[in-house]
């Protein structure tokens, strides 16, 4: 059983593609995790299909490496704030963040959105100041943006004294000073006019990711003694997996006690009820690998197989002292779709699972693995209404089913609104983008129809301005192509919720109408004119 002292809980948080599951990749690589003849992975942490092909992070998922005699539990959570719930589960387990900040764009919404949970929760920081060999690195004004965004947060004198290390991820590279990396060629050095020490190679000094990795074990305490009145089992469930052998895996940290294989436990279910259970098999993480273990001890992150009937939130506690953790809450849900079975001209032609009981029966397995997802019956015993955080989160889940063999038809999103004093209010986003210049005029103007007001506008260099919007979240629903068309390409765009307002008014849905075909078939040019 491994001493308290001996471990430490981090989740890396940060914002979209700032290179936060890169960064894991080569603190695997530099703690040995991989043997001399085995194949290394990129982004070993993007591990289902869609993640790799988007390049995005959507499942918080954990690994281990060890570090001058230390266990570090690494918990690589979603940038993305419609994966909040992924989000809350993540920082449970943990004692500290490491937050990854892009030395050219700064911190963006999501890196808000992680970060305000991280400080709520009372957690410390190391910060990392990642790219710092990009063309337009500025990494002493995103510094100052960082030490803003703290204050803005209400974080403690505590958490304000965060060490700060710059790294570029993708070379396994960090250090405490800028000048470590006077290597970099001419256009991209870090720190321009950086002079080596005497007698020394130039960039020597940043070669490893050791300087990272202790201020790790420097700034993230062990896992602390959990504030009860006894030091029985409790264990908090912050994630659930299957495995085709042993069946259901509990994932979760141990809060106090310890737990062995065999052992008999209670389950603190949300109801009240406690029904009993036994703990067939319990896993450690190492590295990329899960590892059976006899036993295991305060502070560490584990699976445990054997409870079948068990769910995201619920405790295991002593079944003498059956004591329950405060359940995982997750930020409101703002959008719902309607999932139905297809019945259109196509049906039966792609999916192999057609029925609604087979539709039925994949939604609420979603539901019972996403704490953020619910699902409910509607008049039609053909259709379900799935409720969620947002337009991406519901669409990762219909692409995941269709790749899976589910053959469905979805409505468009639609915003839950609720009533404060008699009056209608809708969820607002706060929509962030960067764009070049010449593109402001036509952004701007593209958010008027939807509701859209600007409420603040900065010059971020390289002829780029960054834009704050306050918009209905009904109306950002299909924007992102528009965006990345007026913009050539070449902005970035995300949001984050932000409190509910009076409905805004109608939105017009399209400028131009649509084309539907219910058959297939040629065709000729006159019979197509008039439609």
């Amino acid at each position: 059983m491994l001493l308290r002292e001996k471990i430490r809980n981090i989740a890396i948080v940060a914002h979209v593609d700032h290179g936060k599951t890169t960064l894991v990749d080569f603190m695997l690589r530099q703690t040995g995790v991989y043997r001399a003849n085995e194949t290394m992975v990129d982004r070993a942490l993007d591990s289902n299909d869609l993640e790799r092909e988007k390049g995005i992070t959507i499942l918080a998922k954990n690994t281990a490496i060890n570090y001058r005699g230390v266990k570090i539990n690494i918990v690589d959570t979603p940038g993305h704030a419609d994966f909040g719930g992924e989000v809350e589960r993540g920082l449970r387990l943990v004692d500290g963040v490491l937050l990854l900040v892009d030395a050219a764009e700064g911190p963006l919404p999501q890196t808000r959105f992680v970060l305000g949970k991280a400080l709520a929760l009372g957690l410390p920081a190391v910060v990392v100041v990642n790219k710092v060999d990009r063309q337009d690195a500025r990494p002493a004004e995103v510094l100052d943006a960082i030490y803003a965004l703290f204050i803005d947060m209400g974080a403690n004198e505590h958490q304000i004294e965060f060490p700060v290390i710059y790294a570029v991820a993708r070379a396994g590279r960090a250090s405490l000073r800028l000048s470590d990396f006077d290597d970099l060629p001419v256009g991209q050095a870090a720190a321009p006019g950086a002079v080596p020490h005497k007698d020394e190679v130039p960039g020597s000094r940043a070669r490893t990711l050791d300087p990272l990795l202790d201020s790790i074990l420097e700034t993230i305490p062990p896992p602390k003694v959990a504030q009860t009145t006894h030091e029985k089992l409790q264990m908090l469930v912050a994630n659930l997996d299957y495995d085709d052998y042993v069946g259901r895996l509990a994932i979760g940290r141990l809060s106090s006690g310890s737990v062995e294989a065999g052992q008999t436990v209670a389950i603190c279910r949300a109801d009240g009820s406690t029904p009993r259970g036994k703990v067939v098999k319990i896993f450690a993480f190492e590295g990329l690998k899960r590892v059976e273990i006899a036993e295991a001890g305060p502070g560490e992150i584990i699976s445990v197989a054997g409870i079948e009937d068990i769910s995201i939130g619920d405790t295991i506690a002593d079944p003498e002292h059956p004591i329950p953790l405060e359940r995982i809450h997750v930020d409101e849900p703002t959008m719902s779709m309607i999932f139905k079975v297809n019945d259109g001209p196509f049906a039966g032609k792609e999916g192999k699972y057609v029925t609604s009981r087979n539709l039925k029966e994949r939604l609420h397995r979603e539901a019972f693995r996403n704490v953020s997802i619910r699902v409910f019956d509607t008049d039609s015993p053909d259709s379900f209404r799935v409720i969620g955080r947002g337009e991406l989160q519901l669409a990762v889940i219909i692409e995941t089913m269709r790749r899976e063999g589910y053959e469905l038809t979805a409505s468009n999103p639609v915003p839950l609104t609720k009533e404060v004093n008699g009056e209608l209010h809708e969820p607002m986003e706060l929509m962030v983008c960067d764009v070049p210049q010449t593109a402001v005029g036509v952004v701007t103007e593209r958010m008027g129809p939807r509701k859209g007001r600007m409420v603040e506008m900065a010059q971020i260099g390289s002829s780029r301005v960054r834009l704050n919007f306050r918009i209905p979240a009904r109306g950002l629903v299909g924007f992102r192509n528009e965006f990345l068309t007026i913009t050539r390409g070449e902005g970035i765009m995300s949001s984050q919720f932000d409190g509910y307002e009076p409905w805004q008014g109608k939105i017009p849905k399209r400028s131009n109408g649509a084309i539907v075909s219910d058959r297939i078939g040629d065709t000729v040019a006159y019979g197509l004119f008039d439609l």
